[in-house]
C-alpha cells in the first residue's frame, strides 16, 4: 500500500499523540506524514485506554475511551489504526473481562465493541491494530484503584492479538519486535528514557516500522 496521500486515521493514546518527543510534531503519526507524504489526523488522547470505566476518572483523557472516540472520527479514511492497551494495564478499575464479553466496561468487550464499530463503519477501509510495546515493571501487573493487582501487560497483548485475529484485522506486535526493551538500560537511555514514552529517536523508530508495515499490507 503506498502512503502517498494516503488518508489515515491513528487513533491512540499519549504515544499517538507524541508525549516524550521533544515538541510534538516529532512524534511517530507526523513523521509518517513528512517522510511518506500520508494524510495522517491524530486521533491520540494522553491518558485514554481503549475500554470505558463506570464513574469519572481522575485522569482526564481517561474518561474518553476509544469506544468513544472512533466515532468521532473522519469516515472517509483509507486506513484506520488503533494503537493502545498500555493504559488499560497501566490504570483505572476496568476488568480484563473475557473473550465472550461484548460491553464497553471490561478490555476483552471493549475491543470487541471498537472492532464491530470500526468493520461497520469504516467497511471500505484498511483496518490495522498495534499492539503496545514493552514499558517499565510490566512484568508485575499495576495496582487498580481498589488495590487489586492488574494481570501484567502481556495479558493484554495477547487479548488485543486474539481479538483482532478473529476479525482478521492486521496486527503490528510491536511487543514482539519494536526493538525496544526498557529493561536494558542503553535501550531505555536511547529510545525511551521515562520507561513508557519513546523519545524523539523511539519516534523515528515507531514511524519506520508503522509505515513499512502499512506498505506491506
Amino acid at each position: 500500500m503506498d502512503l502517498k496521500n494516503l488518508k489515515i486515521n491513528f487513533l491512540g493514546d499519549s504515544i499517538t499523540e507524541g508525549c516524550g518527543a521533544s515538541d510534538f510534531s516529532k512524534g511517530y503519526v507526523n513523521l509518517i506524514h513528512e517522510k511518506y507524504g500520508a494524510v495522517c489526523r491524530n486521533y491520540g488522547v494522553g491518558g485514554s485506554r481503549i475500554a470505558r470505566q463506570q464513574g469519572l476518572d481522575e485522569y482526564l483523557g481517561s474518561n474518553r475511551d476509544y469506544v468513544m472516540r472512533a466515532q468521532e472520527m473522519d469516515l472517509d479514511a483509507d486506513l484506520v489504526s488503533v494503537f493502545g492497551g498500555t493504559n488499560d494495564f497501566g490504570h483505572g478499575n476496568v476488568p480484563l473481562g473475557t473473550f465472550e464479553d461484548r460491553d464497553v466496561f471490561t478490555f476483552y468487550g471493549a475491543l470487541h465493541t471498537l472492532c464491530i464499530y470500526l468493520l461497520t463503519n469504516f467497511t471500505k477501509s484498511q483496518l490495522m491494530i498495534i499492539t503496545p510495546f514493552h514499558r517499565l515493571n510490566e512484568e508485575n501487573g499495576c495496582m487498580d484503584y481498589n488495590g487489586n493487582l492488574k494481570p501484567d501487560l502481556e495479558t493484554y497483548v495477547n487479548a488485543i492479538r486474539k481479538v483482532a485475529e478473529y476479525y482478521s484485522i492486521p496486527v503490528l506486535d510491536l511487543y514482539a519486535n519494536s526493538g525496544i526493551q526498557p529493561n536494558v538500560p542503553s535501550i531505555k537511555e536511547t529510545y525511551m528514557p521515562d520507561g513508557l514514552h519513546p523519545n524523539d529517536l523511539g519516534y523515528e523508530l515507531l514511524a519506520d516500522k508503522i509505515a513499512k508495515f502499512i506498505q506491506a499490507l
